[in-house]
Formats: C-alpha cells, sequence, structure tokens
C-alpha cells in the first residue's frame, strides 16, 4: 500500500475547481511514493456545489477511468491537509490504494451484502434519517471490530451522499447517478486493511463522574442520591439567587454521558484529565426547579455516568494533540535507532512522512461548530494536525454529528490514519 493521492482546491465555478483538483492527482500518481492505480476514491464538496454533486461525480470519475468506486458526502465546511474551507466553494479528493478485494461501498440502493466480512467501516449518513442512532448501533453490529468511523451530512442546501460500487452501477452508473439523499452510505474494509482511529471530545471535564440514580426522559433527577440540580449548583460554584450570573455559567456548561460503568473498565474521566472515547457530550437545555432536576439533550437512563464539562480553546487543542500523540506512539517503533530517532525530530514533522509511521492516508471528520475559529485562527484545527502527524495525505469534512464505534457524537473529531 502506497502513499494516497489527494488534491483539494476551490473555485467559484465547480468545472475549475475540478481541473486543479484533478491536476495534483495526476501529478502525485506519477510520483514513486504515491499509489499509481488506486479504485477507491473519497469526494468531499462544501454546500456550495451541492446542487452540482451529479455532475461533479460524473466528471471526476470520467476523468478518472480508473477509479471504478467512489464515496463521500457533502458538508459546511470540509478539510485537507493544513488546510479548511468553510463557506466557500471548495472539494477535496483522495484516491486510496486498497486493493479491491478488501472493501466495499455500500448505500442504500446497494446494501453490504453477505459476500463481504467487514470488519471496520467509513460512514456516511443523512441526520434527518429515522432511527439514525439504532441504524449505526446496528451497523456497526455487522462488523467483525464493531468500530465505524464518520459523520453525518451537514449542508445549508442539498445534503447529498456520493456512493457508485464497482460490482453494482458501473457503466455510467445504471439507472443510479451515484448521488443519494437519506440513510447511510459508506466503505466497509475487511481486516487485511490496517488503520488506527481515535475520537477527540474537545471538552475539559469541570466535576468527578456520578451515578444517574433517578431520570426522566431526557430531565436527570438526582445524582448519586442527591438532586441533580443541587449537585449542579455546587459543582459550578453559582447560585440562583444570581439568576443572569448562573444563567450564563450553565449555558457555557455541557455534560459528558456514558453507559453504566463496569468493574474493569476505566472510569469516563481519565487519569489525564480527558473524556474516555465511550462519552456522549451534550448541552443542558433546561433546569426543573420543581424536581430539583436538569433537562439534557439526550435521553438519560439510570446508571449511566454523568459528568459536567465546558468546552473551550484550551481543552480542544490540548485533546487534539492527545490524540495525534497516541496515533503516532502506535504507529512508530518502541526502539529507535540514532538514525531514525533524528530522522523523527519535530522539524522532519513538518516535511513528508517518514516511513517508520507508514501512514498512507488519514480521514479526519469534525463537528461543524469547530474548526479554525474554535482554535484560534483559520484553519488551526488541521494545522495542529498536520504537525503532529506530518504531511500526510487527508481529506474529510465538518460534519452535523460524528461516528465512531457504535455512536453519533457531537462537537467531536474523529481522526483515522491507515497505515501499509
Amino acid at each position: 500500500m502506497r502513499m494516497f493521492p489527494y488534491a483539494h482546491a476551490t473555485h467559484p465555478q465547480w468545472q475549475m475547481a475540478a481541473a486543479l483538483v484533478l491536476a495534483q492527482l495526476r501529478a502525485q500518481m506519477a510520483l514513486a511514493d504515491y499509489a499509481a492505480n488506486p479504485t477507491l476514491a473519497l469526494l468531499y464538496v462544501t454546500d456550495h456545489y451541492a446542487a452540482h454533486a451529479k455532475d461533479i461525480l460524473e466528471h471526476l470519475s470520467g476523468e478518472l477511468p480508473l477509479v471504478t468506486d467512489w464515496s463521500g458526502t457533502v458538508g459546511v465546511g470540509i478539510a485537507s491537509n493544513n488546510v479548511e474551507y468553510f463557506d466557500e466553494p471548495a472539494m477535496a479528493v483522495m484516491l486510496m490504494d486498497v486493493p479491491s478485494d478488501q472493501y466495499r461501498v455500500f448505500s442504500g440502493v446497494a446494501p453490504l451484502g453477505l459476500g463481504f466480512e467487514a470488519h471496520t467501516a467509513l460512514v456516511h449518513a443523512d441526520g434527518s434519517t429515522i432511527e439514525l442512532a439504532e441504524l449505526v448501533r446496528e451497523m456497526a453490529g455487522r462488523t467483525s471490530a464493531g468500530y465505524l468511523f464518520g459523520g453525518l451530512t451537514s449542508s445549508r442546501g442539498d445534503s447529498v451522499q456520493f456512493a457508485v460500487a464497482a460490482d453494482g452501477n458501473l457503466s455510467g452508473h445504471g439507472s443510479a447517478s451515484g448521488v443519494f439523499s437519506g440513510g447511510l452510505s459508506g466503505v466497509a474494509f475487511s481486516e487485511d486493511v490496517a488503520l488506527v482511529s481515535r475520537v477527540t471530545q474537545g471538552c475539559s471535564p469541570v466535576s468527578k463522574a456520578r451515578t444517574v440514580t433517578d431520570a426522566d426522559h431526557n430531565v436527570v433527577v438526582t445524582l448519586d442520591g442527591e438532586p441533580a440540580l443541587d449537585v449542579m449548583l455546587r459543582d459550578l460554584q453559582i447560585s440562583l439567587d444570581q439568576p443572569q450570573e448562573a444563567l450564563e455559567v450553565v449555558r457555557a456548561t455541557l455534560v459528558a454521558l456514558a453507559e453504566p460503568a463496569q468493574d474493569k473498565a476505566p472510569g469516563m474521566v481519565r487519569n489525564t484529565g480527558n473524556l474516555g472515547s465511550e462519552v456522549t457530550v451534550r448541552h443542558i437545555i433546561g433546569l426543573d426547579p420543581g424536581r430539583r432536576g436538569i433537562a439534557v439533550a439526550e435521553v438519560v437512563e439510570p446508571g449511566a455516568q454523568l459528568a459536567l464539562c465546558k468546552r473551550n480553546r484550551e481543552a480542544a487543542r490540548a485533546d487534539l494533540v492527545r490524540i495525534c500523540a497516541e496515533i503516532r506512539e502506535e504507529l512508530e517503533p518502541q526502539e529507535l535507532s540514532l538514525e531514525l530517532a533524528v530522522a523523527l525530530q519535530p522539524d522532519e514533522a513538518q516535511a513528508a512522512p517518514h516511513p517508520a509511521r507508514r501512514i498512507a492516508g488519514a480521514v479526519y471528520v469534525s463537528c461543524s461548530g469547530r474548526g479554525g475559529p474554535h482554535f484560534g485562527s483559520a484553519s488551526a484545527e488541521m494545522q495542529i494536525v498536520r504537525r503532529a502527524l506530518g504531511d500526510v495525505p487527508l481529506v474529510g469534512f465538518f460534519a452535523a454529528g460524528e461516528i465512531a464505534a457504535d455512536h453519533v457524537y457531537g462537537y467531536t473529531g474523529v481522526l483515522t490514519v491507515f497505515t501499509e
């Protein structure tokens, strides 16, 4: 598996952006370190191009005849290595050097069949799909690793997904255009496709984890047997006697939720101060003074774990750096020769990735509420990833919800690296 050719461009006319992307891809495919004959492509476009999705797919697939399988979606923003495109017309493409017998593209018209054993899957989903959370869990259950990664389409216009399978609608895509709305689509990978994936919550806990001992739908009534509202006021050091001040603090606070803790499972708040990947973060949407409870944007069951957290720039940066460091640690050899240690010094991370890291390409799906502005400047989030991983092939999009394992998250980033 060689490095994945990738390209990105912005232009008011999609035809010009496509021409720039194709020129970049062809130049990389001519290099020895990059794949020359990939058959799988990921395509992400901003919602400025959503109305032209069919034309874009037909044009790119016609110009790249060796690429028989396509997957992707639209976002209010898209990402590539070191750059983010928000509120401007743009597209990004990555050609994945994965043997055709080790993946399958699936969609509503070409569901994942019984003839392929999926280990993991990249999933794009429409957030308006009925019982989406259940569909994601069901899809995860159909993979041997129980692990999905991806996100929900985000668009101010058409919410579209790209899905073309070589074993389905190939010649002219048959009766289907390869552009869909609703449901789930994506790419399932076999066990032979090695990848490393991590979730960054971007939040820092401001209280210890407690057990929900009583709940009514989305209202948490008691925590560890105490009224939930009283616990929250105490943890946040606020009082309803000063309602305006208390309201501002509550608005800046979120809740982290996790399934009931198992005896041998790590706590939802790690010793390092970050939240575990099994945690979902949700807004506080109201207070219930009568029952001394708090209402959250999620149905909560008794026995769940809950902690209060804050979402800010410092926490987001620190947690993103953490997951990048975890990926690097997993990919790099434990024992380095002097020559290799010198080659992997920080300066090298600004250039091409060292072979020791074995990174062929990466996909990053982040929340549409994150991105550069949340990290302090334009493209700051992707610049952090580049500084940590090096100049690796990377594409992705900013989603209306992120998918990792069998969960649908919010306010997170899901970074997945494919290894050689």
